[in-house]
Order: structure tokens, then sequence, then C-alpha cells
């Protein structure tokens, strides 16, 4: 009988593969929404180990704080706002139909009033395309475009820490420390190949080949041998 794989011990959610969440400094989110314009204060830059990009700290003027990524060119008691009829400058909160086409944004929202979802990662950026009927268009990073209701708020500007990968770690021991602040057992990575039969399906062969077909049906498999092709939808050399 084998071993568990990793990806059964990550579903399960032990502690060895939890996410050091508690070494966080706060959790990313807007002010709650008010009718009226909220001005604000950048309070200070701080870092968070278990987010890419330096993290900004927000006290507007009803005493409600935020946590959000940092874009490039804000400083320490710089001036930000939030709310209807918010400028469209660096650092405010403002409602995507509010900001001109072409202008980068981040922290988006999906859904009006849900708290920010995607473009989160640092030295990333969406840009607003336009407006088709009663949604804005957006395009994301990934060149995807999304159309997203006009209420959704999001930040002007570019994520900073862009530059976070292009420094090599140079070490093993650095890479690992790295990611085990993300959680879970990431590093290093060990193909199936490599490992004993009692690790893997694929393991035990003792040369780069699986010795068996890869594709595995959805259902009907112990999840312990469900790796390889999951589902595939065509198999074999292209003609």
């Amino acid at each position: 009988m084998g071993k568990r794989l990793i990806t059964q011990a990550r579903g399960k959610g032990g502690p060895r593969y939890r996410a050091r969440s508690f070494a966080a400094v706060g959790s990313i989110a807007y002010p709650s929404p008010t009718a009226s314009l909220l001005r604000g204060e950048i309070l200070d830059i701080v870092h968070s180990s278990m987010h890419s990009s330096p993290l900004m700290l927000l006290r507007y003027e009803d005493g409600q704080e935020a946590l959000i990524p940092a874009p490039n060119g804000v400083r320490v008691h710089d001036t930000v706002y939030a709310g209807p009829g918010a400028p469209a400058q660096l650092g405010c909160i403002v409602s995507i139909n509010e900001i001109p086409t072409g202008m980068p944004v981040y922290n988006l929202e999906r859904v009006p009033y849900n708290g920010p979802e995607l473009v989160r990662t640092a030295g990333s950026a969406a840009v607003i395309v336009g407006k088709e009927g009663d949604k804005v268009l957006v395009r994301l990073p990934s060149k995807k475009t999304l159309l997203l209701d006009p209420r959704c708020r999001a930040v002007v500007g570019i994520i900073s820490g862009g530059g976070r990968t292009e420094k090599p770690f140079t070490k093993a021991g650095k890479k690992w420390k790295a990611l085990k602040a993300k959680g879970g057992k990431v590093f290093p990575y060990v193909s199936g190949v490599a490992k004993n039969a009692v690790d893997h399906p694929f393991g035990a062969t003792h040369r780069r080949t699986k010795g068996r077909p890869t594709t595995t049906r959805k259902k009907g498999i112990p999840p312990g041998r469900k790796v390889g092709l999951l589902g595939a939808r065509k198999t074999g050399r292209g003609k």
C-alpha cells in the first residue's frame, strides 16, 4: 500500500501544509462604501510576508482604516480619496466608470462592494479599455478582457514591487524559506518519476519514462491514483 501523495496531504489541510496567515500584517480590504467623498492619509507603508508587494495603511476621516497594495510613486502622509466623486489620482479608490480610458488600475472588484479580487500581484496593472453598453471593459495583465459592473471599485496606479522576480535567489535555502512563508511544502519540486513506487504511481521506473498510460478518467478512481492527464480530450501523437 502506497503512501499519501503530497496533493492528497495538501488537500486535507493539516498544519504542515497550512498557510502562515498569522504572520500577515492583515487582509487586503476596502473601506465600507459611503454616500460622501472620504479623504484619507497614508499612515505607513509596510512589508507583509504573505503578500508580494508593499502594503499601505490608510486612515480616512470617518475613522475607517484600510490595507491595500501600494502603487508606484506614493509616500507616507500623502492624501488619497475614496467614494463617489473621488479624483482619478494615484492611490485613490474610484469606481471604474469614473476612471478615464487607458488609465492603469489594480485591486479590482469582480462584484460591486464585494472586496478586491483581481490584479493584486506586485508590478501588475489592468487597463480601462472603454464602455460597452452598461458595462465597463477592462483588460487584465494576462491580456484577457472582462466586462464588469461600473460600480466596481479599483485603485488608480501600478502596484509597486515590479522588480521582485529579477533578483535571483542564488541559494536553494533562500527559496525554500521564501516559499515556506506562503504556506505549504512547495519546494523543492520533485517529479513523480523520480520518486519511489511507494510515493507516487509513476515512481520506481529508474528512468524518465512513466512506464504506464498517463490518461486518467475523471470519475471512479481513488484520489491516490488521480495523477497524469485528468479527463484528457485528446491523446496520442498529433497528425
